[in-house]
């Protein structure tokens, strides 16, 4: 995947903001743990959209994973593409009123009730590695904690073993205390898989707990800059 898996030059793209997302010049290398501080929740899901090739931008060019994104030519070729990433975010739907066990399974088999027995392995193992405990696994998520729902995105982001991890808004609904403790189960996960990991958040608290680059994007400007040193809001 090359020195700098993901580069984005002179990015435009129009998405019904006040503005077109900007993103004048942005090199993540492979590997590396980056945050960039800046994004809105809808401009997150276009940057989102953007690098993973489900959309193009109206101007400049997108290199996602070592390749121009313009160069996905067909559907097929797009959901083997869109594979590598793995992205936490509370747009994705969880079965409000099945398990967590259930919920992570759900990676894996269409059979939920009961998860067979080969699938609860792979699902205690996926869980481990999100932080999950053993006693949570038969809690309905319904009933979780902001903090356990945060580890079930995370895990069913980690289940298919992808080379990029995307948080969007990772600590939207936890309080500061649970930020922390999960800043440090996400920078164990990532850092076991040995994934890039690129946050898009405006939790710079989170992003310290993190490790790794911290960014700041200017919306108006399109500009990426380094943080030095870190203030908090």
């Amino acid at each position: 995947m090359g020195q700098d898996p993901f580069i984005l030059t002179d990015v435009e793209k129009q998405y019904g903001g006040l503005r077109p997302l900007r993103v004048r010049d942005l090199r993540i290398p492979a590997g590396a743990v980056t945050m960039i501080v800046g994004f809105d929740r809808p401009s997150a899901e276009v940057f989102i959209n953007l690098v993973t090739g489900a959309t193009l931008p109206d101007k400049g060019e997108v290199i996602s994973l070592g390749r121009s994104t313009a160069s996905i030519v067909n559907s097929d070729e797009w959901l083997t593409f869109v594979e590598h990433f793995g992205i936490t975010s509370d747009r994705i739907a969880l079965l409000e009123g099945m398990t967590v066990a259930q919920n992570l399974a759900l990676a894996f088999d269409l059979h939920l009730e009961p998860v067979p027995p080969e699938t609860m392995t792979r699902v205690a193992a996926l869980a481990a590695d999100a932080g999950i405990t053993a006693s949570t696994l038969d809690t309905r998520v319904s009933e979780a904690s902001p903090l356990v729902r945060a580890q079930v995105y995370l895990a069913r982001a980690l289940a298919l073993n992808p080379a990029v991890l995307i948080l969007e808004h990772p600590t939207a609904s936890l309080s500061p205390e649970e930020g922390s403790e999960y800043a440090e189960i996400v920078k164990a996960a990532a850092g076991r898989r040995r994934l890039t990991t690129i946050g898009l958040l405006m939790d710079e608290r989170f992003a310290k707990a993190a490790g790794g680059r911290l960014l700041v994007w200017q919306p108006a400007t399109g500009e990426v800059r380094a943080r030095s040193p870190l203030k908090f809001w």
